[in-house]
């Protein structure tokens, strides 16, 4: 990284600002630093994702390369960001941004001894970082508001190299016959106000230039989640 992108991610550390929406909808999940400690546990990452999250974790890690470049645009709680971080291993960049400073905190405790990780305080959408060959958000999306939605997927696409991917793991649109979307539909109405959005839209809806790209994407568990897989488009073809 030259002198004057890493003056510009200086600048973007020191100027980052916790948006309103933390406080006022997530501060019982993200915030509150007492709240935290008792939530960044393997096991609660598995009953929130109705045990489909080592699952979910694989289909991410799956698509890390030894040796490359990788922005996770937000922490997750568990065991995942080190081992996203041992997958890229000591040849490459592991680069984790959150917003939240009690996140940053737990981040920085889980990959103090791989050096070639890098914790950064930022807003996602405002991330000026390198160019990644993988760049992923894992269950960011749905918790934050539309127009957020639509930075954070534009500043994400904008940082893969041409022959990178970005890879989005959320939720999407239960079938009919699943009763875990009625679960959710409950969590959704009283404590994830931005979620259901991702029932209604693709995520290349949030893209401002979505033709730009190819877009793979599966669903697990009955139409619960979704991995998508956007790739850029070479021009001329």
């Amino acid at each position: 990284m030259n002198q004057a992108t890493s003056e510009e991610n200086a600048a973007v550390e020191s100027a980052v600002a916790l948006p309103a929406y933390m406080t006022e909808v997530y501060d019982w999940a993200y915030v509150n630093p007492r709240y935290v400690r008792w939530l960044d546990r393997n096991i609660v990452v598995r009953v929130l994702l109705f045990a489909n999250d080592q699952r979910l974790m694989r289909a991410y890690l799956n698509e890390i390369c030894p040796g490359s470049r990788v922005w996770q645009v937000a922490h997750v709680y568990g065991d995942l960001v080190k081992r996203a971080a041992d997958k890229v291993g000591d040849k490459g960049l592991f680069q984790l941004t959150d917003v939240t400073p009690i996140q940053i905190e737990h981040a920085e405790k889980k990959l103090a001894d791989r050096a070639w990780a890098r914790v950064t305080h930022c807003d996602a959408a405002h991330w000026v970082g390198q160019i990644y060959d993988l760049v992923c958000s894992f269950f960011l999306l749905h918790e934050v508001p539309e127009e957020k939605k639509r930075e954070v997927v534009d500043r994400m696409l904008a940082s893969v190299e041409k022959d990178g991917k970005v890879v989005f793991v959320d939720y999407h649109r239960p079938r009919p016959w699943q009763p875990i979307g009625w679960i959710l539909r409950f969590v959704n109405a009283k404590l994830e106000p931005f979620a259901e959005s991702t029932w209604m839209h693709e995520i290349r809806e949030y893209a401002s230039q979505p033709e730009r790209f190819s877009w793979e994407k599966r669903t697990f568990f009955g139409g619960v989640y979704q991995i998508v897989v956007a790739k850029p488009i070479a021009s001329g073809e």
